[in-house]
């Protein structure tokens, strides 16, 4: 339930409430995040707010009419620059001018029961509550919304951002994050889970006492190096007991989450799309959002705070007929036959499946092309017929006959040097043309920011996935963005290809998911690479990690259970 007793926003779930007030001159001050507080007028919320008066040191006061306020001691809904919070900012904004101190202070507010809407990007849906505070900056003609969601019954909130330029002239946007947190303590643990390829998710626990500690992603995807669901927590917080907070991003970009604690021992937590290899040219009368960022809190330690994201991730961000449905049990080719596709020894290896109880058979690499090794091919999806005379139909029916479910494995974001299309299409490439190109496991990236690209993934995909009786669908990426150029894009919008790249993928699964509701899609990225809530939006499986050695998979397992479901990886 979300209430105003002015001048106090109070935002409740069954078990927590969230609440923040509005300033004398229109900043926003938190004030409460945790247990239920049973406080239904302002009087009652009254005693949250800090008294003050008189500014601290050589801190900068607000205005000369409220010197008391420097807004470095002051616990904040967000943060901006140049106006004395020197702490990370939500928000850092460049006006044509230069100018890069922004004041937005409290207009007006709503309050309604409408879903997240985001314009491009997933985001969570179901029965909520939704406040949208209006901000405006004092030195410009930008506008700020603050989005807040209350899902009660999971003791979830979720918050996003959207910035709106009604002024006549471009600003550049340098970050525009999701979600801030003010603690007014220090000494809280951060837990973050990091890793690498065939490692991921390992957890690490880090004492927060001055200073700051960053998790985040530089790969062009969420990444196996910082997953973005992190915890704060209290020290003597386990499993079982304790209070704790838990906080991710339904994103599958470069995320960035920063923990840190100021010279007053008050801690701030940020989450959003990462400020490095991000800066977004925003032109008059146009908008742009953060992604949506999710929060939970529990008094009874980690083992009941995951229950909130299990329950509210299955109904409020997992999508289609695999939402709640048992997963088939399967085997997949790759192993046994890595590239050496042929149909008879696929179709023996079947029955030896079948035996075994398997109920769904996935052909994996080599089928297309001329895909002989990792050298070349990708991009060519158009099946081998040396290697299958009768097509993926003929090896479907067949397994469909043996009365196993058939699957496929694709990796339809990336090309091969040596491939027809890029041959056809090198300007469908990311990364400058003229520029030295590194490569990962001898592919490119195709340039998901350019529309024409998009459009003919989505009908080459829809080609393939209608060409037989597919029920699977293994989608991999196996490398990590490099060489952030999009020959689609001017040089004013190059600083937005990462983020461009990934409303291109929303966009294109979209569609696929769309025109193929009864496919089950699994996302792999060289294992856990894009494990995060974007995908979940779409994809209701992911691969968890290349290494399936069972010591490891034991913690691994463990560790993603914190914040994500185990019906939700493999």
């Amino acid at each position: 339930m979300i209430n105003y007793f002015e001048p106090y926003f109070k935002l409740d779930t069954n078990h927590t409430t969230y609440c923040f007030k509005v300033l004398e001159t229109g900043h926003l001050e938190h004030l409460h995040y945790g247990d239920y507080l049973f406080g239904e007028s302002a009087d009652d919320l009254h005693p949250l707010s800090r008294q003050r008066a008189f500014g601290v040191g050589n801190s900068i006061a607000y205005d000369e009419e409220h010197q008391e306020l420097t807004l470095e001691n002051v616990c904040l809904e967000f943060g901006t620059k140049g106006k004395g919070d020197l702490r990370e900012p939500l928000i850092d904004v460049t006006l044509a001018d230069g100018s890069t101190t922004r004041d937005f202070l409290y207009v007006s507010h709503v309050i309604d029961d409408s879903e997240p809407d985001l314009k491009g990007m997933p985001g969570s849906y179901g029965d909520c509550e939704h406040l949208c505070i209006t901000l405006k900056d004092q030195n410009s003609d930008l506008v700020l919304k603050l989005h807040y969601h209350v899902y009660a019954k999971y003791d979830v909130i979720t918050r996003y951002s959207e910035l709106i330029n009604e002024g006549e002239e471009g600003v550049i946007i340098n970050r525009l994050l999701s979600n801030q947190i003010d603690f007014d303590q220090t000494g809280l643990v951060m837990t973050t889970f990091n890793g690498a390829w065939a490692r991921e998710m390992m957890r690490y626990d880090h004492h927060v006492t001055s200073g700051s500690h960053v998790n985040m992603s530089t790969t062009g995807t969420s990444s196996s190096r910082a997953n973005p669901f992190v915890m704060i927590s209290r020290t003597e917080t386990n499993d079982h007991i304790g209070r704790c907070y838990g906080f991710n991003l339904i994103y599958s970009g470069n995320h960035y989450e920063s923990f840190s604690v100021n010279a007053f021992d008050q801690s701030r937590f940020v989450q959003g799309i990462n400020p490095d290899f991000f800066a977004y040219r925003l032109e008059a009368g146009e908008t742009f959002m953060s992604p949506e960022a999710i929060m939970s809190y529990d008094n009874h330690g980690f083992n009941d705070l995951s229950s909130h994201f299990h329950a509210f991730i299955n109904d409020c961000i997992v999508r289609g007929s695999y939402k709640h449905k048992e997963r088939p049990i399967l085997l997949n080719s790759w192993e046994a036959a890595y590239f050496n596709i042929d149909e008879r020894r696929l179709l023996r290896l079947a029955r030896k499946a079948k035996e075994a109880g398997i109920e769904l058979f996935v052909m994996d690499d080599g089928w297309f092309g001329e895909r002989n090794d990792d050298t070349s091919s990708l991009g060519d999806w158009y099946v081998n017929e040396k290697k299958l005379p009768k097509g993926l139909d003929g090896i479907a029916s067949k397994i469909n006959d043996m009365g196993m479910e058939f699957g496929l494995w694709v990796e339809p974001e990336m090309v091969n040097p040596n491939s027809h299309l890029y041959r056809q299409h090198p300007e469908w490439i990311l990364g400058h043309p003229t520029h030295h190109q590194s490569l990962g496991r001898h592919q490119c990236i195709l340039d998901l920011c350019n529309p024409e690209v998009v459009d003919y993934l989505f009908k080459t995909m829809s080609n393939v996935f209608s060409a037989a009786n597919i029920s699977y669908i293994k989608w991999d990426m196996n490398r990590n963005i490099s060489d952030y150029y999009s020959p689609y894009l001017d040089a004013e919008h190059q600083s937005e290809v990462g983020h461009r790249y990934v409303l291109g993928l929303y966009n294109l699964m979209e569609r696929l998911t769309t025109a193929f509701p009864y496919i089950l899609f699994e996302d792999c990225a060289s294992g856990g690479n894009r494990f995060d809530l974007g995908i979940l939006s779409y994809f209701p499986q992911i691969w968890a990690s290349d290494d399936t050695d069972a010591i490891y998979r034991l913690e691994a397992q463990q560790n993603y259970s914190y914040g994500y479901h185990i019906r939700r990886y493999t």
